[in-house]
């Protein structure tokens, strides 16, 4: 399975749609195959569902996510996974011991929304 980590420094970025870097990894088996970080082509509605699952995609993990965008990557066949917050190195471990829990996406809904692809941060806090 081919996983997408929205990526901000070491850290699961809060906002799936504004991290500067993807960490793909690709998992078989429980293992962990490869490993690549690849950086984000931009945030622009619709198109981010259809890059990842050129890359092969099937999840997203992320501190946060909109309603939209969640629908979007939904429609594409890619399972959303939000909430997730901490290192990446520790998701990557939760991940393979099938112990990763996702929850509440971090962004409040509306954060977005009226400022299109200029908005660097959301309305949610710090960003780890």
């Amino acid at each position: 399975m081919k996983i997408a980590i929205s990526t901000a420094g070491d850290f699961v970025s809060a906002h799936f749609g504004r991290c500067p870097v993807f960490t793909l990894l690709d998992i078989q088996a429980n293992k962990l195959v490869k490993k690549e970080v690849i950086s984000n082509p931009g945030h622009e509605p619709g198109f981010l569902p259809e890059f990842l699952r050129s890359k092969g995609v099937e999840c997203i993990i992320a501190g946060g996510m909109g309603q939209r965008a969640i629908g979007l990557f939904g429609a594409s066949g890619i399972k959303t996974v939000m909430g997730v917050s901490g290192k990446i190195d520790n998701v990557i471990e939760e991940l393979l011991a099938g112990t990763l829990t996702g929850g509440e996406s971090l962004c409040k809904p509306g954060a977005g929304k009226g400022y299109g692809v200029d908005k660097t941060v959301c309305d949610h806090g710090n960003e780890h």
